[in-house]
C-alpha cells in the first residue's frame, strides 16, 4: 500500500465485520466484570477453576477494544493528506462522541458514589476529587479505557503524518512498540512504580500498533486474516496453526498463574503475568478478527445480524453496563446456597448485558442528542452532520 499523501480519497471496502469483532470482546468485559466477585467470594466451591477462567480467559476485550480503534483510524486516514481541515474534523468526532460521553459518565458515577459513600465530604474537596478522578480515568474502574483511548487520540494526527512521511516505519511499529510498552513497564516495575500505570497508553502501545499495521497493510494482511476454506495453503495453515496455539497456550498459562495465586497464594514476578497477557491478548486480536468474519460471513444470519448490533452499541453499553451490576449486586442479595450463588452470578451477567443493550438501544432510537451519553450510534437523532462517504466502520469508530 502506498502510505503517501494524496489529494484524492481512495475509497476502502467497508468491513462490517468489525462490528461482530466489537460485540465478542463486549461480551468479554461485561464477563469479566460479572465475575469479578465469585473469584473472591467462591473460593471454596468446586467451580472455582471455572469461575477463574471465565475472569482471566475473557480479558481479551480492552486489548481488543483497543486495536480496533487504531484499525479503524488509520485503515480510514493512511491515504488521506494531513492537512488542518482532516485534523480539525479528527479532533471535532473525538471531542463529541469520546470526550463529552466520558465526561458525562465520570460525573455520573461519581455523583452516585458520592451520595452513597461521600454525603458529608466538602464542596471543595468534592470538586477536587472529581477533577482528579476526571484527569486519571479513576471516577469507576473502567473508564480507564475511555481515558487511554483519548490520550492516543490526543497524538493520533502526529503518529499519522510520521507514518506517511515514513513509510518504511510501518513496517516495523510491532515489534517497535514492544520495545517501548516492554521497556516503560519494566522501568515502571523498578523505577517509576507509577500507582496508576493501568492509565497510561504506553501500557497498551503493542495493541494500539498491531491495529495501525492491520488498517495500513489490510489489502496485503487481508488473505491471512480472513480465513477462506478455498483459498488454504500449507504454510498458511501452518502459520494458522501456530497462531491459534499460541492463543490458546499463553491464554491458559495466563488462567493458570492466576488459579494458583489466588487459590493457593503463589508467588510469580508480576513481569510472567504481563508477558504471558500481552502475548494471549496480541494473538487474541487476530483470533478474534477471524472468528468475527467466519461468523458474519459463513454464520446463521440472524446471528451475525445480532452481534453486529451488539458491536454497533457496545461503546454505550460499555460505559452504561457497570451501573446495572451495581444496582443487581445491590437489590439482589447473593444467595448463602452454593447451588444457586451459580444462577446468581450468571443473572448478574445477563442483567448487565441485557439492560445496557436494551437502554442504549431505545436511547439511540428515541432519545434527542441521545449521542451526548453514548457517543456515536447508529440510528441516533439529532445527532451532529457527519461525511457520510467514510466507511460505516469509521463512523461508528471507538
Amino acid at each position: 500500500m502506498n502510505t503517501n499523501s494524496t489529494s484524492t480519497y481512495i475509497k476502502k471496502e467497508q468491513l462490517p465485520a468489525l462490528q461482530v469483532v466489537r460485540a465478542i470482546a463486549i461480551l468479554g468485559v461485561i464477563t469479566v466484570h460479572s465475575t469479578s466477585y465469585a473469584t473472591v467470594q467462591m473460593l471454596e466451591s468446586h467451580y472455582y477453576f471455572l469461575y477463574n477462567f471465565l475472569n482471566i480467559f475473557m480479558k481479551f476485550g480492552t486489548p481488543t477494544f483497543i486495536a480496533l480503534s487504531s484499525f479503524v483510524l488509520f485503515y480510514n486516514y493512511i491515504d488521506r493528506p494531513v492537512d488542518r481541515k482532516l485534523i480539525a474534523r479528527f479532533y471535532q468526532r473525538r471531542m463529541l462522541y469520546i470526550v463529552v460521553p466520558y465526561i458525562a459518565f465520570s460525573l455520573f458515577y461519581f455523583v452516585m458514589l458520592h451520595l452513597m459513600y461521600y454525603p458529608d465530604r466538602s464542596l471543595t474537596d468534592t470538586i477536587n476529587s472529581f477533577v482528579s478522578k476526571l484527569f486519571t480515568g479513576k471516577a469507576y474502574t473502567h473508564l480507564y479505557f475511555v481515558f487511554i483511548n483519548m490520550q492516543f487520540y490526543l497524538i493520533f494526527p502526529l503518529f499519522l503524518w510520521i507514518f506517511k512521511r515514513y513509510s518504511k516505519l510501518t513496517k516495523w511499529l510491532i515489534p517497535l512498540s514492544l520495545l517501548i510498552q516492554w521497556g516503560f513497564i519494566i522501568a515502571n516495575k523498578y523505577s517509576f512504580q507509577l500507582d496508576n500505570r493501568g492509565s497510561w497508553s504506553l501500557s497498551y502501545f503493542s495493541y494500539y500498533m498491531l491495529g495501525a499495521t492491520i488498517g495500513i497493510f489490510y489489502p496485503q494482511l487481508k488473505r491471512w486474516i480472513v480465513i477462506q476454506r478455498d483459498s488454504f495453503t500449507s504454510g498458511r495453515l501452518v502459520g494458522l496453526g501456530l497462531l491459534w496455539t499460541i492463543w490458546l497456550g499463553s491464554g491458559l498459562v495466563h488462567v493458570f498463574l492466576w488459579y494458583q495465586t489466588r487459590m493457593y497464594n503463589s508467588s510469580y514476578s508480576t513481569l510472567w503475568y504481563e508477558l504471558f497477557y500481552n502475548l494471549y491478548s496480541l494473538t487474541s486480536i487476530v483470533v478474534l478478527i477471524q472468528i468475527a468474519f467466519i461468523i458474519y460471513r459463513d454464520g446463521y444470519s440472524w446471528l451475525g445480524r445480532m452481534l453486529a448490533h451488539l458491536g454497533s452499541m457496545s461503546f454505550g453499553i460499555y460505559l452504561i453496563h457497570p451501573f446495572f451490576l451495581f444496582l443487581y449486586r445491590g437489590w439482589i442479595p447473593q444467595p448463602s446456597q452454593s447451588w444457586f450463588a451459580h444462577i446468581w452470578y450468571g443473572g448478574g451477567f445477563v442483567t448487565a448485558l441485557g439492560c445496557s443493550w436494551i437502554t442504549v438501544t431505545l436511547a439511540a432510537k428515541y432519545i434527542p442528542y441521545a449521542w451526548i451519553a453514548f457517543g456515536s450510534l447508529p440510528v441516533a437523532r439529532s445527532t451532529p452532520s457527519t461525511n457520510t462517504n467514510l466507511p460505516v466502520t469509521e463512523a461508528y469508530s471507538k
